[in-house]
Formats: C-alpha cells, structure tokens, sequence
C-alpha cells in the first residue's frame, strides 16, 4: 500500500516509497559501484529490505534528481541485460 514497484517483463528494478516527502527509491545497482555510491552520499544506504550487495536505497531529498534520473535508468538496464534476447524491450 505505501511502495509502488516497477519491473520490465515482471522483474523488478525499482521500488518507491509513496509515504511523506521526499521518500526514497530503492534501485539494482552494480556492487562495485552501489559501495562508491554510498561512500560518497549520505543519502544512499544499502537497498531497505533487500540484498544489501545489489541493491542500494536513495533518499530522495539528499541527492540531485539527476543523479536519481542516471541510478533509475541503470538500474532498469542491468535487469534489461539479464533477460533473454527475445524478452527484451527495445532500447532506452
């Protein structure tokens, strides 16, 4: 009731939390680059409630919406490069 989840052919590569404002996203992200990540912001933990090595949490009201922008769309291109050849979308 309070987390909208987005998948590309029934994989998920985003969840939003639909509470107060700002909320957050949690999003896939490479290991190597979700740990630079959040070394670097404050505002990006390990993902809430999920594999913690894949995963990263971004508070919305801590980071630039563009580097938000860039996190989504990664992280629906690493779920996108998991699928088969035939069930992928048409690029971004």
């Amino acid at each position: 009731d309070d987390t909208a989840v987005f998948k590309v052919v029934g994989k998920m590569f985003a969840l939003v939390s639909l509470g107060e404002p700002p909320g957050s996203v949690t999003l896939k992200a490479d290991p190597e680059e979700s740990e630079a990540l959040r070394q670097a912001h404050a505002a990006i933990t390990p993902g809430y409630y999920m594999n913690k090595r894949h995963w990263i949490t971004v508070d919305l009201g801590g980071v630039p919406p563009e580097l938000v922008e860039e996190l989504v769309l990664g992280s629906y291109e690493l779920v996108v490069a998991t699928l088969p050849g035939k069930h992928r979308p048409a690029a971004v």
